[in-house]
């Protein structure tokens, strides 16, 4: 047993925040309150701590860089506090997999890291569960990942038959657990999905109360387009609907500020939300640089494309257009070539002798477009107030990498939450209501039993903070973190 003595609490439901002790038994909390002669094995003093519910981080990339099962600790999180995250976004998730391929992931890492053992997201979580996660872990079904392994690389509309194959996937996958379905309309493969077959599919997770989470078909020239598809979804279906990162890119801030409006327009018939991060940068695969005529079919087509002498002239006009945000691009990973990693675009084109838009086709060509660039096209002042508008999730939109050297290290994988709760508490708002966004308003969209509060019954999730920053962390009734290190060789965390 666990014995928090003599500390503040705030139990994650907006109430004020209140003096008591906290006693965890096994993986939950058994007591609030005033607990004089409780003995426990472990007594923890909290005058001049917070205690808080474990934070939700609502976008992770970590299984997309498949570093949940190469860093299963996930380090970078537990040191912020967080205790739940939530993976399978942007259409690309672990599982389910109809016939083992992880192809809709290939655009972030090297797929050939980890061998498959699992097709069910049930095998999946059998897997997890051997690894044991640093962190409790909530997937959503990946709507390309599922037709990808359907139909390969075609881009076309399915069939009925292929559409029904889909639908049963999905509804196992939810029966087995998954927290709902999410899109990547804005990538190559699924930017023609048409939106029948995502309102066909979205009954079935409202079947069992799950959410939708996209990652919108275009996030500048047709925003306002993109966010009117998203609502009528969310309108048509009644599911709990999320715009995944969704961020004021430079250059189509009007159209932000009108989609805010239209957002808001909208609540009363639908129930939509939207993920972000405080940070300005952007980590993309390197083909979403290309212009939208040359994105199509798979990674091999567009480099085909780059090769193509036709093409090339104009695709580095549409580059140099680019130039200023290029200038401050940084590789982030160039798979097969580690040498290139965290290497900026400026060096990389400085070193090679060539103008910057001819650098950029040259990396697009030495990698066949399985590279990943960092750069600042996000407008920062609009980010400060949307990060903190009423539908605002928070998600670290990245994976934990746990100091991986070959990789650049983000600062929204280490210090989304310290940075939110920083910029929060700078307007004024209530740490009670800073803690309930980031605890127990996701725990609820998303149908996480037992988590994001405090309370006698639930899950022994906490956040200790001393000073509003994180100083420890308590997964499943373990100590993850004391003082501001890692506490645990091994993980506590579960799948849910």
């Amino acid at each position: 047993m666990i014995l928090i003595k003599n500390t503040t609490i705030i139990d994650g439901t907006g109430k004020p925040p209140f003096k008591g002790d906290v006693l965890i038994k096994d993986d939950r909390i058994s007591a609030i309150g005033t607990l004089v002669n409780q003995k426990a094995d472990q007594v923890i003093d909290g005058l001049g701590l917070t205690v808080a519910p474990g934070f939700i981080n609502t976008n992770t990339d970590s299984d997309h860089y498949l570093s949940l099962l190469t860093s299963p600790l996930q380090k970078d999180f537990l040191l912020q506090g967080i205790t739940t995250i939530i993976g399978g976004l942007c259409g690309s998730s672990l599982a389910p997999l109809l016939y083992g391929s992880l192809k809709s992931i290939r655009k972030w890492t090297d797929i050939n890291q980890v061998n498959i053992n699992w097709q069910t997201l049930a095998q999946f979580k059998d897997s997890l569960h051997q690894l044991r996660l640093g962190v409790n872990f909530g997937t959503l079904v990946g709507h390309s990942t599922v037709r990808r392994d359907l139909i390969g690389e075609e881009i076309r509309d399915l069939t009925q038959g292929e559409l029904d194959i889909l639908k049963e996937a999905l509804k196992l996958a939810l029966k087995e657990g998954a927290l709902g379905l999410s899109t990547g309309l804005g990538y190559t493969h699924s930017r023609v999905v048409p939106y029948s077959e995502i309102k066909s599919l979205l009954p079935v997770v409202a079947q069992y109360h799950g959410v939708y989470a996209t990652h919108l078909r275009d996030e500048q020239e047709n925003l306002l387009k993109s966010v009117e598809e998203t609502i009528l979804a969310a309108q048509e279906s009644g599911v709990p609907t999320i715009i995944s990162h969704f961020r004021p890119i430079i250059g189509f801030e009007d159209q932000f500020l009108q989609a805010i409006k239209l957002i808001e327009g909208s609540l009363s018939s639908a129930n939509i939300y939207f993920d972000v991060n405080p940070f300005n940068v952007s980590v993309v695969p390197i083909y979403t640089l290309l212009p939208q005529w040359a994105q199509h079919n798979n990674l091999e087509a567009m480099s085909e494309i780059i090769d193509n002498s036709l093409h090339l002239p104009k695709i580095k006009q549409d580059f140099q257009r680019r130039i200023s945000q290029l200038e401050d691009a940084v590789i982030v990973e160039a798979q097969g070539n580690p040498s290139l990693d965290n290497v900026s675009l400026k060096n990389f084109s400085e070193n090679r002798g060539l103008a910057l838009p001819e650098a950029v086709a040259e990396l697009m060509n030495i990698t066949r477009m399985k590279a990943l660039i960092y750069y600042k096209n996000i407008n920062s002042d609009l980010l400060s107030q949307v990060l903190l508008h009423q539908r605002a999730l928070i998600g670290t939109n990245s994976a934990s990498l746990d100091n991986d050297p070959s990789i650049i290290m983000l600062e929204r994988s280490t210090q989304t939450f310290s940075r939110y709760i920083a910029a929060a508490e700078s307007k004024n708002i209530p740490l009670e209501e800073i803690i309930k966004r980031i605890t127990s308003v996701p725990a609820k969209i998303f149908g996480i039993g037992k988590r994001g509060v405090l309370r006698e019954g639930w899950f022994a999730d906490c956040a200790i903070l001393k000073n509003k920053k994180v100083v420890g962390t308590i997964v499943n009734g373990v100590v993850a973190v004391s003082n501001g290190s890692l506490a645990a060789a091994r993980g506590s965390g579960v799948p849910l």
